[in-house]
């Protein structure tokens, strides 16, 4: 049997932030409490379709690649890159020559490209079944002109024909190594990207374009920044894929998850698929413990108990809510209060006491928002302030926390058929709502990821899917599977 090829993904970091005015390079710039770098070194690492990393960094910044790499097991080797993009794709190649096999792939990125959707990836990897080499490429929006010297109009291309290039671009080595090999040997050889080189040098090869996406956006000019940070925040993330049963028991064993509000509801089913996937599971509640998640001993003591049972705590989840719905000035000043405690107070005195048990485990704290913190909704002003202030509190501790590797994210599920909402909503159509099961799902798979200082949208339909999404799909059939084996999760 043939040896299967790998594909190995080359991150180029070698730019030094010139054009964003900044002191340190554009790709240690932290967005969403990461660096630009670390995100995109992320993407790749979760992929199952990339067997291996290689970072081109900066000369000057190897130490803080070495950092980023060394929390991330795909990461084979961080290299120097050259003063130019074609001198960093020599001395990756010069560095794949030593281990890898011709027939291998190799994926070129951006390493400030650090919001493309793993379906890119995905789309590449595949198409380098048929072919050789692969861009990514967006339609244009804009009519594009040539212009002359004087920047006078000269031409006007047909729009349907053009497209915006982006990264990854994909390869057979051997097909790059040549294409390169070539190109070194004109001396007038300059190029801006890899396709343009098998292009110039290698004519006969068809280069294949799969389609990006304009989220798959280039950290480039200040403003970019400004942009960027803005997409992580307003929930551009897309879930990390689901698991099978055997791979949730096996990340799961000798696990301990503490649920702040799991009596029912999100929390309830959150309770229930980590325990059938074989975690210690301590749920707190006002129905179940008489924990008041808004005052600080209580909160204190759950964790600390917690913590003298079982030896560790590795998740701390925050799902408990209220939402109480009115005018401003018609609500009653103790409800306002209340929804303020329970929304906002108890996420930082959680975060508060909760970070140094999840220190000691380098564990993960997962808090709840709301389509509406993206824009204030009339009638509950109070909820979705709230949730928007959450939303900018977890990004805050996932930068304060990046040090000891304490994971911060934000689950926002669409709506989602849970008690809260029901008294809130009343009755909705049948079949309109998230189960709450799929969004508990999906935050145990953002719980088992590397995922930090993100928000994670958690939607009933995916765009072009009508029915169920592939969240509900899974917890089905994952809430099956568990009811086979005995330990079926209890219905809401």
């Amino acid at each position: 049997m043939a040896e299967q090829r790998r594909t190995i993904g080359v991150i180029l970091a070698g730019g030094t932030g010139s054009r964003v005015g900044l002191s340190i390079p554009k790709q240690l710039l932290k967005i969403a409490g990461k660096p630009v770098l670390e995100h995109t070194v992320g993407i790749f690492d979760e992929a199952t379709a990339i067997d291996e990393i290689l970072i081109l960094m900066h000369p000057d910044h190897l130490a803080a690649a070495d950092q980023i790499a060394a929390r991330y097991p795909k990461v084979s080797r961080v290299v120097p890159g050259g003063n130019t993009r074609n001198e960093s794709t020599k001395a990756a190649l010069q560095a794949l020559a030593e281990t890898a096999d011709p027939d291998d792939r190799v994926l070129f990125h951006d390493a400030v490209r650090p919001l493309m959707e793993m379906r890119i990836l995905n789309d590449l990897v595949a198409a380098l079944d048929e072919h050789d080499a692969v861009d990514v490429a967006i339609r244009s929006a804009d009519t594009i002109i040539e212009v002359d010297e004087a920047n006078v109009i000269v031409d006007i291309p047909d729009r349907n024909r053009l497209r915006r290039g982006q990264t990854p671009q994909a390869f057979r080595l051997s097909t790059i190594q040549e294409a390169y090999r070539l190109a070194w040997l004109d001396p007038d050889f300059v190029a801006t990207d890899d396709c343009s080189v098998v292009l110039k040098y290698l004519p006969e090869v068809p280069i294949a374009v799969v389609n990006g996406s304009e989220q798959n956006m280039k950290i480039t000019e200040p403003i970019d920044v400004f942009i960027a940070d803005k997409l992580f925040q307003i929930g551009s993330t897309v879930a990390p894929p689901a698991a099978s049963i055997e791979e949730y028991s096996e990340k799961l064993a000798g696990k301990v998850m503490v649920v702040l509000g799991g009596s029912y509801g999100i929390g309830g089913d959150i309770v229930d698929l980590a325990r059938g996937f074989g975690a210690e599971v301590r749920s707190f509640s006002r129905s179940q413990t008489q924990t008041d998640v808004a005052e600080a001993g209580d909160i204190e003591k759950a964790l600390a108990d917690t913590h003298a049972e079982l030896g560790r705590i590795d998740y701390v989840v925050l799902t408990a809510g209220i939402l109480n719905r009115g005018r401003l000035a018609d609500v009653p000043m103790d409800e306002i209060l209340e929804g303020i405690r329970v929304n906002y107070f108890a996420p930082v005195i959680t975060a508060r006491l909760a970070q140094k048990y999840l220190k000691e485990t380098q564990g993960h704290l997962v808090y709840f928002t709301s389509s509406s913190y993206t824009r204030g909704r009339a009638d509950y002003s109070v909820y979705s302030s709230t949730k928007a202030a959450v939303v900018n509190l977890a990004q805050a501790l996932a930068d304060e926390w990046s040090v000891d590797g304490i994971k911060v994210n934000t689950i926002n599920p669409e709506r989602a058929g849970t008690p809260m909402r029901t008294k809130a909503f009343g009755k909705e159509p049948e079949g309109s709502l998230l189960s709450s099961r799929a969004v508990a799902l999906t935050t145990i798979d953002v719980m088992l990821s590397t995922l930090t200082g993100h928000v994670i949208d958690v939607r009933r339909e995916e765009p072009g899917h009508i029915g169920l999404s592939r969240s509900e799909l899974e917890a089905s059939r994952i809430a099956q599977a568990l009811a086979e084996v005995g330990t079926e999760p209890e219905e809401d």
